[in-house]
């Protein structure tokens, strides 16, 4: 087994190598004068069951063409089988046609992951399950929520939590949380007028005296949290915390998170925290580095993945 990775996450990549007990493959990934990329595969992988590890998060076109290079390289290298590691997929959020004319650019990213030479996928909460179907390859879609439940476990009295979807979309996830650690279930009912904003309108559920954990799979803006945490305390919530697998947090969402009225949000590190994530007071990182890592190890060993989460 081989592990090779891009510029999206590093220090990811390297927590997968140091769980797994295995050393990074030896990779040039640089830019000409001109901005190409170009990948060089500094050890032999013939006949190797290859892992590229790579985010595509901001700047998201740069790191999809790394990655669609590297398994061109790895192809072309002969290697056995190769398989893109995602921990977050980007364009992820364009799984259908939301208005006429617009492009459903998830199944064009997953066109290219499929020509570019990737024989699996495993990526981790996607933000459509349905985006599995894109791909013409086998794809393991990991769910962060075993990491997050050990962590509620060991930071809340399970007794007087909520857990709270943000929008009804959300509400399977949230609920395979609330299942799963035993706690009641509230959805936020809101109104988007355009992109990256969002109205709050009604708090489905009783809150009151509860500590209320908001829960999604990517934060953008953070407009959309920060209302719900405002909405849920108007309602009665002790206090509002979330658990979010992307941290995305583009523009000024560090900021307006930071200035909420959320005592804490959890992101993990499928996307490497800025310097902004990592200072501020109320946001904390949650490694997903030992999930992938024995996802990974399964999957070379053609053990069964699923029963991580059984």
């Amino acid at each position: 087994m081989k592990l090779v990775a891009g510029n999206s996450n590093r220090p990811l990549a390297e927590a997968i190598a140091a769980y797994l007990n295995i050393p990074m493959t030896k990779c040039s990934v640089r830019r000409f004068a001109d901005m190409e990329i170009f990948v060089e595969i500094q050890e032999n992988v013939r006949g190797q069951d290859v892992f590229v590890l790579q985010s595509t998060s901001y700047p998201a076109n740069d790191h999809l063409m790394e990655l669609l290079i590297m398994i061109d390289a790895l192809r072309r290298a002969s290697a056995r089988r190769i398989t893109a590691v995602m921990p977050y997929f980007g364009y992820a959020r364009q799984d259908r046609k939301s208005e006429s004319r617009t492009p459903i650019s998830a199944k064009l990213v997953a066109n290219m992951i499929t020509a570019a030479g990737a024989d699996r996928v495993l990526t981790l909460d996607l933000h459509a399950g349905q985006i599995q179907g894109f791909f013409d390859l086998p794809t393991d879609n990991l769910y962060a929520a075993p990491e997050m439940v050990k962590d509620v476990k060991k930071n809340y009295k399970l007794d007087k939590v909520m857990v709270v979807s943000p929008d009804v979309g959300g509400v399977v996830r949230a609920r395979g949380l609330a299942k799963r650690i035993g706690a009641p279930l509230a959805i936020i009912d809101k109104r988007r007028e355009r992109a990256g904003e969002s109205e709050v309108m009604n708090v489905i559920g009783e809150v009151d005296e509860y500590s209320c954990i908001l829960v999604d799979d990517i934060v953008d803006s953070g407009g959309t949290l920060c209302n719900a945490a405002e909405a849920l305390l108007e309602n009665g919530a002790k206090d509002v915390s979330a658990y979010i697998t992307h941290g995305v947090l583009s523009g000024g969402a560090v900021a307006r998170v930071t200035a909420s009225a959320m005592s804490k949000l959890v992101i993990t590190d499928s996307i490497v925290p800025t310097e902004a994530v990592r200072v501020a007071q109320n946001i904390r990182v949650m490694s997903v580095a030992p999930l992938l890592g024995e996802a990974i190890a399964r999957t070379s060993g053609e053990k069964s993945v699923s029963s991580l989460f059984d």
